[in-house]
């Protein structure tokens, strides 16, 4: 578990731009880049003008119309926690604002893949829908919106996925990625954009006095938060400030009680209290519950557990979620020792010997839990990886995670662009993509995918690394800043929870769960001792008169029973 650790670097005055908070915490905030006390404030008036997105209004005009001539639309979302939150969010929204027939329709992972596909079309023909709402995909469909419009369907796109060099030529798309959108966020999730559409079309029946017509209150869209915080945490997108609003938003009204009993009951079959819920519960604990629907059945089950009103229905789909990731967990371990067996079976010497871009596939895995692989790999050998499972006979699909310096969807696009006909299909992110290749051309895109990321990353960068806010004193190894740092989030993706390093005496080990180093430290002679815990490490290599260690880690609050107390979070432990 040991990684080099990096320094991060920040201004010299950083508490003369942050005079009134905790010195350590002004320092926190320095590292991010955070220049002005403004960008820590999370009230919904800091948000940007939905008018700002471009094909807004366009969107508007057609959801608007379908509401006054009482349109049969139809939700089409994705399989992954942001497509279900998304796709809640669209439906609890519109009907407030007084929709008369709305429906969703989630894609099969296995039967059909990802997006609005011609196959979804003719499946989402049979509810006879008139207007056909993409969230969290859409914007490579250049197919399935054809296929809508021939059966005369309208089409709006709302998405955050990166476009190909083509959009669908559909009514409408909302895509902060799309070209010439001026939105300062490139970074909203789907359920972001969705939230700032329902936004947009609130104001609009407003100020056409639709709410007086029909004679129902115009609802307060924020009653949503909780949802968009869920699925934009889970999505693992970039924390910038939008998105921050959009997550301390919806975690407040978590901790006050006011979500929706889906969350309530996901909360509680993963044992983590309402009260204290921070951006992480999102990301570890209720988010893959929620992602096991789609992994490894359907995701319906997660869409009707936040959609449902009834607490007693919530809790009983939240135990079948809670089921699912529990069986998702057991596979996962065993397509890991199988990852595992064949690395070593490649005979290498060192982490260094491997490809720079590591292609793995095994026909037994499965296609729902690649995506975890991937990230599993990825974190333990500090590359980009890619995952592959058998689509059919004679397609395979794959699920990739980057490093910092390679951008995954723009890499497979150089791929494609210099080998055509190789990679059947693909699209994503910065940092996580999917593609589909035909099986007897998985040999050949291994070394095409390890050349393109050669092209980028040197063997430095390969090294795993972690970034550190600096050392704290024995005197702030204290429960009040852990509990203080954990309240200052929302922690995440680009706005990483803080980590410290330092050297610390070690007063007693042991191994717990099996697998998990368990320690008691001491920073100085004069300090208290401290508990910690390095999840998924054994000092079985150790010298046992080893006395010191080097660490890097996060404060963390220890709920046992009644009673809190302090402990440290271990990323990086090597004997001194």
């Amino acid at each position: 578990m040991s990684k080099c650790i990096l320094q991060r670097q920040v201004s010299v005055d950083y508490q003369k731009q942050f005079p009134n908070i905790d010195p350590v915490l002004a320092r926190i905030y320095a590292g991010r880049n955070v220049i002005s006390a403004t960008e820590l404030e999370y009230g919904l008036e800091h948000l940007p003008s939905p008018a700002q997105m471009k094909g807004m209004d366009a969107a508007v005009a057609v959801l608007q119309a379908a509401l006054q001539q009482q349109k049969h639309i139809l939700v089409v979302g994705d399989f992954d926690a942001d497509g279900a939150t998304s796709t809640t969010v669209a439906l609890r929204a519109l009907r407030l604002l007084g929709a008369g027939t709305v429906d969703f329709l989630v894609p099969n992972r296995f039967e059909y893949g990802y997006g609005l596909t011609p196959e979804i079309v003719a499946v989402a023909a049979e509810k006879q829908p008139d207007i056909i709402v993409t969230v969290d995909n859409g914007i490579a469909s250049i197919e399935g919106v054809q296929a809508a419009k021939q059966l005369a369907m309208q089409v709006v796109v709302t998405d955050h996925h990166l476009p190909g060099n083509e959009l669908p030529d559909a009514d409408a798309i909302v895509n902060p990625n799309q070209p010439g959108c001026g939105f300062p966020s490139k970074n909203l999730a789907g359920v972001g954009v969705i939230f700032y559409v329902m936004l947009a079309l609130r104001a609009a029946l407003r100020d056409d006095g639709w709410f007086e017509r029909q004679k129902i209150q115009m609802p307060n869209l924020a009653q949503l938060l909780d949802i968009v915080a869920l699925g934009t945490v889970a999505d693992v997108v970039p924390l910038d400030h939008i998105n921050r609003i959009l997550v301390s938003q919806g975690l407040a009204r978590i901790r006050s009680g006011h979500c929706c009993v889906g969350i309530k009951a996901l909360l509680e079959v993963a044992g983590r209290g309402r009260e204290q819920v921070v951006a992480s519960d999102m990301g570890f604990a209720v988010g893959p519950r929620l992602n096991a629907a789609g992994r490894l059945q359907d995701m319906s089950i997660g869409i009707r557990c936040l959609l449902t009103d009834d607490p007693a229905k919530a809790k009983s789909l939240a135990s079948e979620l809670d089921e699912l990731n529990r069986e998702r967990r057991s596979i996962e371990t065993e397509m890991q020792d199988q990852a595992m067996l064949h690395l070593d079976n490649l005979q290498l010497d060192d982490a260094e010997a491997l490809p720079s871009g590591l292609c793995l596939f095994h026909e037994e895995w499965h296609q729902g839990v690649i995506g975890i692989l991937a990230s599993r790999i990825k974190d333990r050998f500090h590359r980009p990886v890619i995952a592959f499972a058998l689509a059919d006979d004679e397609y395979i699909k794959g699920s990739a995670r980057s490093v910092s310096g390679f951008h995954i969807r723009d890499g497979l696009d150089a791929v494609a662009t210099r080998h055509p006909g190789l990679i059947q299909k693909f699209g994503g992110h910065a940092m996580a993509a999917g593609l589909t290749l035909k099986r007897s051309d998985f040999e050949a895109f291994v070394c095409a995918f390890d050349e393109e990321v050669r092209r980028h990353l040197s063997t430095e960068d390969l090294h795993g690394s972690v970034w550190s806010d600096g050392q704290l004193t024995a005197d702030d190894l204290r429960l009040e800043l852990a509990e203080s740092l954990r309240q200052a989030g929302p922690w995440g993706q680009a706005f990483p929870e803080p980590v410290f390093d330092g050297d610390f005496e070690i007063i007693n080990r042991r191994i717990v769960g099996e697998r998990h180093l368990k320690l008691l430290l001491r920073a100085s002679q004069q300090a208290s001792p401290v508990d910690a815990i390095a999840f998924n490490t054994v000092d079985d290599d150790w010298p046992r008169t080893v006395s010191r260690v080097r660490l890097a880690y996060k404060l963390d609050v220890n709920h046992y029973r009644d009673s809190r107390n302090l402990q440290l979070m271990i990323e990086s432990i090597e004997p001194v």
